[in-house]
């Protein structure tokens, strides 16, 4: 990782537009507010727009509300007045869904920083790695290995929540000593593990709830020895809880803790289609999977964004593909 050109990079320019993927989770927010307090203290130019709201339980992050959520006619402008666009946490112009277009037409300096599968080639400057349990280490290693700044507790915090939320709370196969090296100096620094962990996961609505119940329900299991799981949420159960799409989140993890199963499938009805969040155990390859449909992710724990077809019809076909890799094994 060339983390000299990143600082001269920074150092060349004066104004900054950070933006992430569509709906996104602790990684993408913590990422973002990491690198805009990063700036700030170089004295930078920063804005920050996304596509989607950020969700209420990651809003502790952004307690000035710097995040702005993208209007085209009001932000149309800005993409080719600022020095720099940066990309944190995804790797993919698709990604972006509604600013896509603006993020691409821009003649600026395009920088992707990103820890994903099969990047695309739509910046000047990638900054990525698969080895890396999270987009927020990449920005601790950054700053830690060339001293562009000094990590402060506004910095260190957004920090803590990328990581220890992309690493399943220091569970998953990603989670290295370096990790735990790294959320000892967080929390050397001032981090709060409790606090942290309280807002992100134990902050809830009572509509979130209701849905839980109601997406349990509609489990099943399919596959050789019930080794697949497949979880429907609806938009009619969304409404009907008066719950959103931020409130799924996490509920496809549920499914993989039964015994049996290998791969676990949440399909998740949108106002326009539908997204599919999946996740595997041990060798199986969900990043594969979710390629063949447009979709990536890591290999553990990937997502597919369908627009132009149908949910009820889609299901058995995905459920047929990963049939087959298990059968494979």
């Amino acid at each position: 990782m060339n983390y000299e050109l990143l600082k001269q990079l920074i150092q060349e320019n004066n104004s900054f537009l950070l933006t992430t993927h569509v709906n996104p989770d602790a990684d993408a927010i913590g990422s973002e507010m990491a690198f805009y307090y990063l700036l700030k203290k170089l004295g930078k130019e920063v804005t920050i727009i996304n596509t989607s709201k950020t969700p209420y339980y990651l809003q502790f992050m952004d307690e000035e509300n710097v995040i702005q959520y993208f209007d085209e006619e009001k932000h149309k402008e800005i993409f080719d007045q600022v020095d720099v666009l940066l990309a944190l946490d995804f790797n993919r112009g698709q990604r972006l869904v509604r600013m896509e277009n603006l993020f691409r037409r821009s003649s600026k300096v395009k920088i992707c920083i990103d820890h994903h599968e099969d990047p695309e080639n739509f910046t000047d400057h990638l900054f990525t790695g698969t080895s890396f349990a999270a987009t927020g280490q990449i920005i601790y290693n950054f700053i830690k290995q060339t001293s562009v700044v000094e990590i402060d507790l506004p910095i260190a915090e957004p920090l803590y929540a990328a990581v220890m939320t992309d690493t399943g709370s220091f569970r998953f196969d990603r989670t290295t000593a370096e990790i735990h090296y790294l959320a000892a100096d967080l929390i050397n620094i001032g981090v709060k593990p409790d606090d942290i962990y309280v807002k992100i996961y134990d902050t809830t609505r009572v509509g979130k709830i209701k849905l839980l119940g109601e997406a349990i329900q509609s489990l099943k299991l399919y596959g050789p020895n019930n080794s697949i799981a497949v979880m429907v949420i609806t938009q009619e159960a969304l409404q009907k809880n008066g719950a959103d799409e931020a409130d799924t989140d996490g509920f496809v993890n549920m499914c993989l803790t039964i015994d049996s199963v290998k791969v676990a499938v949440k399909f998740l009805e949108l106002n326009e289609g539908f997204k599919v969040s999946l996740r595997s155990k041990g060798e199986i390859s969900v990043q594969k999977i979710a390629a063949e449909f447009g979709g990536g992710g890591h290999r553990n724990a990937s997502g597919i964004r369908i627009r132009d077809k149908e949910m009820n019809s889609f299901i058995p076909v995905l459920i047929a593909k990963i049939e087959n890799v298990i059968y494979r094994l």
